[in-house]
């Protein structure tokens, strides 16, 4: 992907997979590294990916403590139905306000395709100046996630940084 447009100098964003399988070495990490060569690729700074166990308290922390250094935070894994499957439960209260258009687009983004798409409980919002995106835990989903915010990060990053709108 290319860089995208409108995004600010300096722009720098944090991944964080939820995983317990990969968080105890049990399963590489396929989604993470994914994402962040996807974000690198629009034209963030990303940081090291961060590997947290699907438990709510590990992924707040990781999510407030990514939110103060950096303009967007994208978790990957969690997002289903599953029993484990609690970012949406954890990140949801950490949010000052959601963004739900950007929500129901990751879960329309290749529907037609993927159906189960619609079954996500993807979130989306913001702490403090940063964007926050919980995104599925497989390649695909990542991909399908990082191709719904191309076309809009960068104005919501400016927006964020106190940019007109």
């Amino acid at each position: 992907m290319a860089a995208v447009a409108g995004l600010p100098a300096g722009a720098r964003a944090a991944v964080i997979t939820v995983s317990d399988r990969s968080h105890v070495g049990l399963r590489p990490d396929a989604s993470g590294p994914l994402l962040a060569e996807l974000l690198a690729g629009l034209g963030f700074a990303v940081s090291d990916v961060v590997v947290v166990p699907d438990e709510a308290p590990a992924i707040a922390h990781a999510v407030v403590t990514a939110a103060g250094g950096h303009d967007l935070v994208v978790t990957t894994g969690g997002t289903g139905l599953a029993p484990r499957d609690v970012t949406p439960d954890a990140v949801l209260p950490l949010l000052d306000r959601t963004v739900p258009g950007l929500a129901e687009a990751l879960r329309t983004e290749n529907r037609e395709r993927v159906p189960t798409t619609i079954l996500s409980r993807a979130v989306a919002g913001t702490l403090g100046a940063c964007l926050v995106v919980t995104l599925p835990g497989s390649p695909g989903g990542v991909r399908d996630g990082v191709a719904v915010l191309a076309p809009v990060v960068g104005h919501a990053v400016a927006q964020l940084r106190g940019g007109d709108h």
